[in-house]
């Protein structure tokens, strides 16, 4: 059952975490009389339906690209995601995708503590996402690194070994968390396209309303959307568009902000459970107790 919920004054939340319940119910919109209502949604409630409808317009304007077609392109809307925490929440949105004919960039990270790009699962996952038509990069972190020529060194090197290890090329890389500095050092590499460089991105030291923008940038960072959210007025309204969102903040029940740090959380605990069962014999016994502990708060399980 496809359901739309209709105004969205205080009880639409208790709404929203009842339908998330029944797993053959899904919200696909919410609308008020106030349009501006929706951005008083609980932070970091992202559904896969909102993504699609994201798609939808990006899909509508013909002007769908990826970084290496923007180059050269008089118009262009760039879809892009940094992977945190979980490669199986980027596969989950590469699938959403892929049933739309839809393809995005996506940028791991080499140096995370939440998950590691070359397990064996991992490597299996990010290379089906590869021969579906989506883009793999580095989501290169600094790690406190200042040095630019260091930084550019780090990049460099983090790409070829990635190369190697999936056995096909990366060539394109985003910055997490960049500096005001990395930004205004637009760095560019021979053969590599940077998600930050000018073509792509407009550089301010302070962005406001009036601030003239090549290319308009919104981001769902911390769970918000940065700079506008990307509804027609805003894909369709500027002649060169980037789009970021952060996969893990996105599911199909949509849960707010707390109780989707729980899901993520328990999701990483059941993975550590079964890594640990595959490798010591002995924790077989254990196992169905450590499942059985569970952090997902009762109404989302």
């Amino acid at each position: 059952m496809r359901t739309v919920i209709i105004g969205l004054g205080t009880v639409s939340r208790t709404h929203r975490k009842a339908l998330a319940l029944m797993d053959d119910v899904e919200l696909v919109a919410v609308a008020d009389v106030k349009p501006e209502k929706k951005e008083e949604l609980p932070e970091g409630v992202h559904f896969y339906e909102d993504y699609k409808e994201i798609i939808r317009i990006i899909q509508s304007t013909g002007n769908q690209a990826g970084y290496e077609e923007a180059l050269t392109a008089d118009k262009f809307v760039i879809m892009r995601h940094d992977v945190e925490y979980s490669v199986d929440r980027a596969y989950a949105l590469a699938k959403v995708e892929s049933s739309m004919d839809f393809t995005s960039t996506f940028f791991f990270q080499w140096t995370n503590n939440s998950y590691n790009i070359l397990s064996r699962r991992n490597q299996d996952l990010i290379k089906d996402m590869h021969e579906r038509g989506h883009v793999i990069g580095l989501h290169y972190a600094l790690n406190g690194l200042t040095d630019m020529q260091e930084v550019r060194h780090q990049i460099k090197k983090e790409m070829d070994i990635l190369s190697e290890m999936f056995g096909f090329p990366i060539t394109q890389f985003s910055v997490h968390r960049p500096s005001p500095d990395v930004l205004r050092e637009n760095i560019k590499l021979p053969g590599i396209l940077n998600a930050y460089q000018d073509e792509f991105f407009t550089f301010a030291e302070k962005v406001t309303d009036q601030t003239p923008l090549k290319v308009k940038y919104m981001s769902d960072a911390n769970h918000i959307w940065r700079y506008g959210y990307p509804d027609e007025a805003n894909i369709t309204g500027y002649d060169k568009v980037q789009i970021l969102t952060h996969p893990f903040a996105w599911s199909k029940k949509g849960y707010d902000n707390r109780d989707n740090y729980a899901v993520l959380i328990q999701e990483k605990y059941n993975e550590m459970i079964d890594s640990i069962n595959n490798e010591c014999k002995d924790f077989c016994e254990f196992k169905d107790e450590f499942l059985e502990a569970s952090l997902i708060p009762e109404r989302n399980r």
